[in-house]
């Protein structure tokens, strides 16, 4: 049982970090290294998950709004081809992610390749809004997105990259880049429903529940201070914390 503590630090880092380009999974592999964590922490990472779903729809909550009412728009049509790439890498490449986790080399590497994604981002000058997207754009987003299974490669870094490089203006792409967060969120919480039933009993102590509380509190922090941050084009600075980040975890894995 993770103690009072480790569950605030673990919540906070996981809503901070899931929304800000700087791979969660990456802050969260050093996190149980550094606090010595090795037990299995399904049913926090679903309180977790949870918390930043509840963030990301609360911060875009006229826009799912929107699309509730209007569930064969566009946009609607546009996230779902933008999401079907995740959905067919989960599918296929399950049973090599808790090896991908397990590996500090594959995190560093990854967080690398995220700080060259973002250090190139801010010159990109995009016009385009998510009305007149293609869908084709949204499925190299998707594509994207996909390749953000691996641990180190931030989700909503690749994402916004993509979207920029499609044309996006900065605004739109953040935007396209969290609601598309919405459904694989959503499905990596199901999948791991599923999983719980196999692994371990399912209870949420107030522990779990004061985690996902404070991962919901700081996701919804991080995005609004992400989207004030994007506008100044500063992505390049989150670049560089990723490449800092990728140096420590080498010295972990040399030292390990």
């Amino acid at each position: 049982m993770l103690s009072v503590w480790e569950a605030v630090l673990l919540g906070l880092l996981q809503g901070i970090t899931e929304f800000l380009p700087v791979s969660s999974s990456g802050h969260l592999v050093i996190a149980q290294l550094l606090l010595g964590i090795d037990q299995p922490m399904l049913t926090f990472d679903i309180a977790v998950h949870v918390g930043t779903l509840a963030a990301v729809i609360a911060a875009f909550w006229d826009d799912v709004k929107s699309l509730l009412k209007k569930p064969l728009s566009k946009t609607m049509l546009l996230l779902i081809i933008g999401t079907v790439p995740a959905v067919l890498a989960a599918l296929l490449l399950g049973d090599y992610i808790d090896f991908l986790f397990s590996s500090l080399l594959v995190v560093a590497i990854a967080l690398f390749c995220t700080g060259l994604f973002l250090r190139f981002s801010d010159r990109f000058h995009g016009t385009g809004n998510v009305k007149n997207m293609s869908y084709l754009s949204a499925l190299v987003i998707g594509l994207f997105q996909a390749i953000a299974i691996i641990p180190g490669l931030s989700r909503s870094g690749v994402t916004i990259f993509a979207s920029l490089n499609r044309g996006l203006m900065r605004k739109d792409a953040a935007r396209f880049s969290f609601l598309l967060s919405i459904p694989v969120i959503f499905g990596a919480v199901c999948k791991q429903l599923l999983d719980l039933r196999h692994t371990e009993s399912f209870g949420l102590s107030g522990t779990y529940l004061l985690g996902a509380v404070v991962a919901a509190c700081f996701g919804y922090a991080a995005i609004r201070v992400f989207l004030k941050l994007l506008n100044q084009k500063s992505l390049r600075y989150f670049g560089y914390y990723c490449w800092a980040l990728a140096i420590l975890i080498l010295l972990l894995f040399i030292l390990n």
